[in-house]
């Protein structure tokens, strides 16, 4: 789809590869509504976006369902419409087994990364579906189709998006909705940090053999792909070796990566008797 003069709502706008698509949208002369649970990540996004007049700013969690409901009316009353939606927030979980991973983590990174983009999709879909042509993109991880050790859940909650994104191009392909996923590989953002974890790198970026790809490069690669139509995206040569040895010996690149991230998972607590 055609990017100029078109309306975008973009998650993780405050920081990172939401950040960076944001401002190459506007760059391409798009108008953006920019969501994050941040202020100030939003905050800096604008200053960094300079005087353009084509952007908002929203604070929501993503993860709480009534607030990503109420954002339909403010988007259009800002921007009278909207073409596209990009799910691109995540956030990682401690990089830990399973067996000591508590409840409230798992219940977090699923919120955020699965239920969040349910949450905007499903509340974005009627304003699409009106429009002449429309795009909803969400972004997984190549964590989501190579298992990676301390990082389980995570990689969960992408497989899931991956299914949930594939469903609904099944279900969207005869309206003008184009739907793609999108499976990113080491991108050189601060999702630690964001994500409140102290140790270890991006669950899918520990497992990469390649160049860590920017931001910016990522945020383009996206939007190429946006712009065709396209039905999936890796984005990385990390992401694009790992989905084809995944399908070629699964076994063996499970424990490929799992030799690789030995070094960053702590070890499971002792069983107790």
């Amino acid at each position: 789809m055609q990017i100029a003069g078109k309306v975008f709502v973009v998650t993780g706008g405050g920081n990172g590869i939401g950040r960076a698509v944001v401002l190459d949208l506007l760059e391409r002369g798009a108008r953006v509504a920019a969501l994050d649970l941040s202020a100030e990540g939003l905050t800096q996004t604008a200053a960094l976006a300079g005087a353009r007049g084509r952007l908002t700013t929203h604070v929501v969690d993503i993860a709480d369902r009534a607030a990503v409901e109420a954002l339909p009316a403010a988007v259009v009353a800002a921007h009278g419409h909207v073409d596209g939606v990009l799910n691109v927030a995540g956030i990682i979980q401690p990089f830990v087994p399973v067996v000591d991973l508590d409840y409230a983590a798992m219940e977090k990174v699923m919120d955020v990364n699965f239920w969040g983009v349910v949450h905007v999709s499903r509340t974005f879909l009627p304003h699409l579906l009106t429009r002449p042509e429309a795009a909803l993109v969400n972004v997984a991880s190549m964590g989501g189709f190579t298992p990676v050790p301390g990082q389980s859940v995570y990689g969960a909650s992408k497989a899931a998006v991956k299914l949930f994104t594939e469903g609904l191009y099944a279900e969207l392909r005869e309206t003008p909705v184009a739907v793609t996923i999108v499976f990113p590989g080491a991108i050189a953002t601060n999702i630690t940090g964001n994500s409140g974890v102290s140790t270890g790198g991006d669950a899918s970026s520990s497992a990469a053999a390649g160049k860590i790809t920017s931001a910016g490069d990522a945020a383009a690669q996206i939007l190429a792909a946006m712009e065709k139509g396209a039905y999936r995206a890796t984005v990385g040569p990390d992401a694009r070796m790992l989905d084809r040895l995944s399908r070629l010996m699964p076994r063996r690149t499970t424990e490929l990566i799992a030799r690789k991230m030995a070094s960053l998972v702590k070890p499971a607590a002792p069983a107790r008797t």
